[in-house]
Formats: structure tokens, C-alpha cells, sequence
């Protein structure tokens, strides 16, 4: 018979075991479809039907499409790693398609087209691992980190080394960034460097790998914004948000932390706003400190990034607000590509809040903001005293 902590510890072991397959799952599953995707594309681009029609703005056209039908991770940037993903790793074909086939999953009128076409696959390293090790461990945030990698024999060795290692996908960055294949080709001692390189391995963690964003997308869970904000910059840019809300003006909330993904690279977007009256995107970003000539580029990078893609027919240019604090002041810097800012000054200032009040209602509520976390965090550390 069992006693009360054998019961626990069971149960504990079994949420971890199952916890992990359900990640390995969703990894698997995500990882077929996109490569799946980027045949189907393929496939298109030679012998669709139509395909004169859309040339070179296909993928523009299918990323508005699949937007409408609420299909997640479609943008232009991910169609086109899709693609190269097909591209690059066409050794997965048999692998993919008879375990989709499988699943009852693959569509039935384009089978024949896909086994009598085939695909001209470019060079692969005899030395890469075989596809169904691959797909065992490495995710798709793994390969789209691979794929930047032309040469064969570079690419099989990460492959190999980060199966053997069991590298997360930071870990992996990580080692290509630091020439680890360059540097085992010059050193006298590779199988002493290899093994250095793999004790420096920390074992991923289940729930980073939930929190992988493009897991968060294909699943269909919420990405909490709690994961890239201190306590004290979330609790401002909420109060913001409300702020602005409560101005009215033609302010419509649209999205908060708002994800941007290149290259397998991710970032936020604190508050997305699309004004009624103006016909536009107001993008946001709080930074508690003082303004910094990094912070224009960071929001030039965002505004490029709407104006390309989430601009619809009829909108204006989208406009940028940074907001820095700090104790004596407080800097509110509008800022866009392409744009004259006398012009934009004198053009949008009227519909937008001034600086007089988003300065004074950050100089309040900071404080406000600081002593009721400061509160928080006294009554969470306080002991009990019976």
C-alpha cells in the first residue's frame, strides 16, 4: 500500500512525463504543418493553375487570405520561412507525408500531384542526422535557426552536436553565433572542445518551451504579457491604457505586448491603439527611464513593420509614441519613417493627447504605481505570527 507522499510524487512524476509528450507533441505537430505549407506553396509556384495571376505578390496575397480565415502564423515573413524550410529540408518528405497520411490529415486530392512532381532538394551533408531524428528533437524554432546556415556540412554538424547535446534553441544560437564549427576545424583538441561545449548544456525547461511563441500560435493559447514585462512597467502601461481609453478621441485598443517575429528573433509592441479619426496605427512604448537614441530606431523598426505589413486599404502611415520616465521629467517623442515632423506635429497633435498630459498623468501614477507594488510586496514576505 501506498502512503500519502508516494501518492503525491506519483502524481507529480506523471504530470511532468505527460506535461513533456505534450510538448514533443505539439513541437512534432507544428512542425509538419509548416513544412506541409511551404510544399503546398511550392507546389504552387509550379504548376498552379492561376499562379501568373498573383507572381511575385503570391505570398502577400495568401498571408491577406489566411489572415481573414484566422489562420495563425501566416504572415509574409513565416510563409516565406515555410517555404525554405520545404527548400532546405525536402529530405523529410517520405517522413512527413506517410505520418500525415497517418493522421488522416493530408488532403486527399493532392497526393498524386505531390508524389509525381517531387522536388529537386538542395545539397544535404551525407552526415546529416535521418529525418525522423530530427524531427525528434529539434522544434521548428530550431530549424528556422538552421536554415540561415547554406553550408551542408556546417548545417549537419549543428544538427548532429545539438542532438547530442540536447541544445535548446537559445543554445544553439548560441553556439553558431560563437563559430563552434569554425573553431572545432582549427582546434587541436575537437573532441575536448565538443565536450566543453555540451557540459555547458542546462536542460530546457517545459514551460520556456510553452512560452516559444510560435508553440503559443499553433496551439491557439494566449501570450501572456506578463512573460517580457517587470511588475512595475506592466502595472504602467495598464493604467495607461486605461488613460487613453478614457480620452476617447477616436482611440480603439487593438493589442497589448504586441509580437513581432523575424528571423526567429521576437519583439513587443507595449500598446497598439487604431485611431478612428486618423485612419491609423498608434504603436506604443513605455520605457521607465530616461529616453535613448536606441529607442527612435527600435520604434522606426516597429513602424516599417506595420506600414509593410498591417497597413490596409484607406489607412494613414502608422505613427509612433514613446513614452520615457524618469524623476524630473518625462520625454514624449513622436516618431515615423518617411515623414516630416513639422508636418506631423501640426497634422496629428490635435487628435492626440499632449505632452502636458500623458506627463503629468506619468508622474503621478508612477508613484502611485510603485507604492501600491512596494504594499504588494511587504504583505507577500510579511511572516505569519499566530
Amino acid at each position: 500500500m501506498q502512503n500519502f507522499e508516494q501518492l503525491a510524487t506519483i502524481i507529480g512524476q506523471l504530470h511532468t512525463s505527460l506535461r513533456g509528450a505534450a510538448a514533443a507533441s505539439v513541437n512534432r505537430m507544428m512542425t509538419m504543418r509548416n513544412w506541409m505549407i511551404g510544399m503546398y506553396i511550392v507546389e504552387y509556384e509550379q504548376n498552379g493553375e492561376d499562379r501568373a495571376k498573383y507572381g511575385s505578390g503570391l505570398l502577400i496575397t495568401l498571408a491577406q487570405n489566411l489572415k481573414a480565415k484566422g489562420v495563425k502564423g501566416s504572415s509574409v515573413a513565416a510563409l516565406r520561412n515555410y517555404r525554405q524550410f520545404y527548400n532546405t529540408y525536402a529530405q523529410f518528405r517520405n517522413c512527413i507525408i506517410n505520418e500525415a497520411r497517418q493522421l488522416s490529415i493530408f488532403p486527399i486530392q493532392q497526393q498524386a500531384a505531390v508524389e509525381l512532381n517531387g522536388h529537386k532538394n538542395q545539397l544535404v551533408s551525407e552526415l546529416s542526422p535521418k529525418p525522423d531524428a530530427l524531427l525528434k528533437h529539434f522544434s521548428f524554432t530550431h530549424f528556422v535557426e538552421l536554415m540561415r546556415l547554406d553550408d551542408p556540412l556546417k548545417r549537419a554538424f549543428y544538427e548532429i552536436e545539438g542532438i547530442k547535446g540536447c541544445w535548446s534553441v537559445p543554445q544553439l544560437k548560441r553556439q553558431i553565433e560563437s563559430l563552434l564549427f569554425e573553431r572545432t576545424g582549427l582546434s587541436t583538441n575537437k573532441k575536448g572542445l565538443l565536450e566543453k561545449a555540451h557540459t555547458q548544456n542546462v536542460p530546457a525547461n517545459i514551460e520556456d518551451v510553452f512560452r516559444d511563441p510560435y508553440i503559443l500560435e499553433f496551439t491557439g493559447l494566449p501570450e501572456r504579457y506578463e512573460y517580457s514585462e517587470s511588475d512595475l512597467e506592466t502595472a504602467l502601461i495598464g493604467h495607461i491604457q486605461s488613460f487613453l481609453l478614457e480620452l476617447g478621441k477616436g482611440f480603439c485598443f487593438e493589442a497589448r505586448q504586441k509580437r513581432i517575429t523575424l528571423d526567429n528573433e521576437h519583439d513587443h509592441i507595449d500598446l497598439v491603439f487604431y485611431h478612428r479619426i486618423l485612419r491609423c496605427h498608434i504603436l506604443i512604448d513605455l520605457k521607465v527611464r530616461k529616453f535613448q537614441h536606441g529607442d527612435a530606431g527600435q520604434m522606426n523598426f516597429y513602424l516599417n513593420y506595420y506600414r509593410e505589413n498591417e497597413m490596409a486599404e484607406g489607412d494613414n502611415p502608422p505613427i509612433g509614441l514613446i513614452l520615457c520616465t524618469d524623476r524630473n521629467e518625462t520625454r514624449v517623442k513622436y516618431a515615423t519613417s518617411g515623414m516630416d515632423n513639422q508636418l506631423f506635429v501640426s497634422k496629428y497633435m490635435t487628435a492626440l493627447p499632449s505632452e502636458e498630459q500623458i506627463q503629468k498623468f506619468l508622474e503621478t501614477d508612477r508613484g502611485r504605481t510603485e507604492n501600491v507594488l512596494r504594499e504588494k510586496a511587504t504583505m507577500e514576505y510579511r511572516p505569519n505570527i499566530l
